[in-house]
């Protein structure tokens, strides 16, 4: 799975809301300013020809779905920040967080019991 830019995870993160939609639809639900039409719809063919998206033609408009889930992107993405910062330790992810004072004793206690639990 190829690494997306940052405006491509934007583009992403409304298509996955949106579940079908066309450039048009992306463009209605950014934050202001937005950005061009054209540019929404060069990052879409972006993001269809590193395959994060299926496309339909119906007469001369194209409808967008996403090929990869916002889940499969997730694992993807974590998984290669561990990789790459965290020496492959999801414990020394937890470490910097608490170092940084980022995850509080309560919310570490929480995450303890989902782990005991076996919560997803």
């Amino acid at each position: 799975m190829e690494k997306l830019t940052h405006q491509e995870e934007t583009v992403m993160l409304h298509i996955w809301q949106l579940k079908e939609c066309v450039v048009k639809d992306i463009v209605n639900e950014m934050d202001e300013p937005k950005p061009p039409y054209t540019t929404v719809a060069s990052i879409v063919r972006n993001l269809e020809q590193k395959g994060y998206l299926n496309s339909k033609k119906y007469a001369n408009v194209y409808v967008y779905t996403p090929k990869v889930s916002e889940d499969e992107y997730k694992n993807q993405f974590m998984s290669n920040v561990v990789k790459s910062y965290f020496e492959n330790s999801y414990k020394e992810l937890v470490s910097f967080f608490v170092k940084e004072e980022k995850i509080s004793e309560k919310e570490l206690k929480e995450i303890i019991r989902m782990i005991e639990r076996g919560d997803s």
